[in-house]
């Protein structure tokens, strides 16, 4: 697929799994329908030579261009995906070809930003790219890449670890939530965010983790609650009580808990609450702001509440989950 826009090149090399490969492409082509054609990739599969590439799938791929006519271009962003082989025990094993990781190494040196899509993170590895840095990939071979690399600090929980300059993404699902985590550090979470909608996705922000993600709210059939959900995504600092929410709906209560049920599946209340452990999420990963400021932000009202919520809904504390999850920036 090749667009106007920065330009992504996607290593290709027989054996690679599809999804590794095509996955990106699709997050990027919806981000510029989502955009007007405003913002884009350029995406390029490159390959040793012209020859269709065959993948683990038996599916054919055909790349775009040689290794040597993109070495010469400057690279917004490489995206290496991985391949895997099975032994007689059903063991499954990274594989990391010497002469795929030479060209790796010699693009990575022309690119902005170089990312891995699952057990790609050997390539990485081999490459030396990974080295001193924490990194993830697929959990079957978590501990492959830690005895093989033991400079590399390997953690297996991550769908993806931003380290700089260098991306790490783990099961082969996870390249999409790579891919978006990728536009919105280019385009701005707004813009990934309509982006995962098309694709009916959670909406993943760098460092975060899958037992960490909540769904995107639900698209409601009305006019009426849209409005109510545009509201209380307005106003999260402020009382949304049944009583509030019922008034600004112009519904009586039990009517405003029946419309809630029906339409986004929970309780007034439970709704609230996850919209604010939401923007308190953001607040932590975004901002230095103090767990008072973001408590009173976000509707919580004291430190108290932000902790037994986030206790609550993600199991872990504010300060843990700032500690853990925001993103290292290059």
């Amino acid at each position: 697929m090749n667009t106007d826009g920065r330009l992504v090149v996607i290593v290709l090399f027989d054996g690679v799994d599809l999804l590794d490969v095509t996955g990106p492409p699709e997050v990027f082509s919806l981000l510029r329908r989502e955009t007007g054609g405003t913002a884009g990739y350029e995406v390029t599969l490159v390959a040793e030579t012209s020859a269709p590439v065959t993948t683990a799938s038996g599916v054919r791929v055909l790349p775009d261009a040689t290794f040597d006519e993109v070495a010469c271009r400057g690279i917004d962003t490489l995206l290496v995906p991985g391949s895997v082989e099975i032994d007689g025990q059903r063991r499954v094993r990274a594989v990391a070809d010497p002469a795929v990781v030479d060209r790796v190494r010699t693009l990575a040196g022309r690119a902005r930003r170089v990312a891995s899509v699952c057990v790609g993170a050997h390539i990485l590895a081999a490459a030396g790219l990974l080295d001193g840095r924490r990194a993830t990939t697929h959990w079957s071979t978590a501990r492959q890449l830690a005895e093989e690399h033991p400079a590399i600090e390997v953690d297996a929980d991550p769908i993806f670890i931003r380290e700089g300059t260098v991306w790490t993404g783990a099961g082969i699902s996870a390249c999409l939530d790579l891919s978006l985590a990728l536009v919105a550090d280019d385009f701005g979470e707004e813009v990934a965010l309509r982006v995962a909608r098309q694709l009916v996705m959670y909406l993943k922000r760098p460092g975060g983790q899958s037992q960490f993600s909540v769904p995107l709210d639900p698209v409601s059939t009305t006019r009426r609650v849209e409005d109510l959900r545009h509201y209380v995504a307005e106003h999260l600092g402020e009382r949304l009580g049944v009583a509030e929410l019922a008034a600004y709906a112009h519904v009586g209560e039990r009517q405003l808990t029946r419309i809630f049920r029906t339409e986004l599946g929970t309780t007034p209340g439970v709704y609230v609450e996850s919209a604010r452990v939401e923007r308190a999420r953001h607040q932590l990963e975004s901002t230095d702001d103090t767990l008072e400021r973001i408590a009173s932000a976000c509707g919580f009202g004291t430190t108290d509440t932000l902790v037994r919520a986030f206790r609550r809904r993600l199991g872990t504390t504010p300060t843990e989950y700032r500690r853990r999850f925001r993103p290292v920036a290059g």
